[in-house]
């Protein structure tokens, strides 16, 4: 059955991902040496809602749809009010008849549940509270540009908050069939209920949770790490930085993985919180080429997904 939305990344089957990460490969390889593109979204327009902030997203998908011959729509998210202006059925069908494709960052994940299921074009989810898929698929292309194309049996370590974005990372690895380990303090963990449902969805998935992070880096090929106070949990700061003061990758940590392992985030990064300045601007970072393949995997996935898939 053929991807009809991208708001988690088991909307994509195995096959999907893989036509998705040969695109991103070939289009940036060609943006590269300065080669033509296929323009496969010509002609066509994708609405972009945002009721965050944002910069590589938004950058990402607009260029992506630039440089695929599109036209994309920024739509601020004060502007619609989805949910108190309008409900987000509605909007979902107003756009449906204007445009080719949605694409939105929002804070509750239910909105983009509530417009896949009213929409008659894709939706793309740009982040929402429980998933990052559009991160997962930059993360994997970063992973590949390491370590091959091939990345079953490579092991993440994520160092931090069972957030949207390790979320949407067990996924992917499990898909993939990556290992993930996860480090986090107690009551930080990924849901117990949400890992149980992805055990259900993908056989084989190779997950560990440990809350001492130096255990989790020790056959790690990647060592993954995220703010710790994300967009809309500012009044737990104080407590969440007491949480996971342990949980910095620093030197120490990074010590502790093999010699050949990568360091990302998938930013924005607070350098001597979560990670160290040392380490984010070292020799095993991969943090902004990992940003830079934002672009390259939105142009995968919108071929796939709203253009023509070439």
């Amino acid at each position: 059955m053929a991807m009809k939305h991208f708001i988690t990344v088991t909307d994509a089957s195995r096959g999907d991902l893989g036509r998705i990460f040969e695109l991103s490969f070939a289009m940036r390889q060609q943006r590269r040496e300065g080669g033509t593109i296929h323009p496969c979204l010509a002609g066509k327009t994708l609405a972009m809602i945002f009721e965050k902030p944002s910069l590589r997203t938004r950058a990402s998908v607009e260029q992506a749809v630039v440089e695929l011959g599109g036209h994309p729509l920024n739509l601020q998210g004060s502007d619609i009010g989805i949910g108190k202006r309008e409900t987000a059925a509605d909007v979902a069908r107003v756009l449906g008849g204007m445009v080719d494709g949605i694409a939105a960052r929002v804070f509750k994940h239910e909105v983009l549940v509530d417009l896949t299921s009213c929409s008659s074009v894709p939706v793309i989810n740009l982040l929402s509270d429980e998933s990052h898929p559009c991160q997962a698929l930059a993360d994997v292309m970063t992973v590949m540009d390491e370590f091959g194309r091939d990345v079953s049996g490579r092991t993440i370590a994520f160092i931090g908050d069972g957030n949207n974005v390790a979320r949407s990372l067990l996924v992917i690895c499990g898909m993939l069939d990556m290992r993930f380990v996860l480090a986090s303090p107690p009551d930080y963990e990924l849901d117990r209920d949400d890992v149980d449902s992805i055990k259900r969805d993908i056989t084989g998935l190779q997950y560990e949770m440990t809350n001492d992070p130096m255990a989790a880096v020790k056959d790690a090929d990647v060592i993954y790490t995220d703010t710790w106070v994300s967009m809309g949990q500012e009044s737990e700061g104080e407590s969440r930085r007491a949480a996971f003061e342990n949980y910095q990758v620093n030197r120490e940590l990074v010590a502790r993985a093999p010699k050949h392992a990568i360091v990302m985030h998938c930013l924005p990064a607070y350098r001597g919180s979560e990670i160290t300045e040392e380490v984010l601007e070292g020799p095993q970072s991969r943090v902004f080429p990992q940003a830079h393949n934002r672009l390259h995997a939105q142009k995968g996935l919108l071929a796939v997904l709203i253009g023509d898939g070439s």
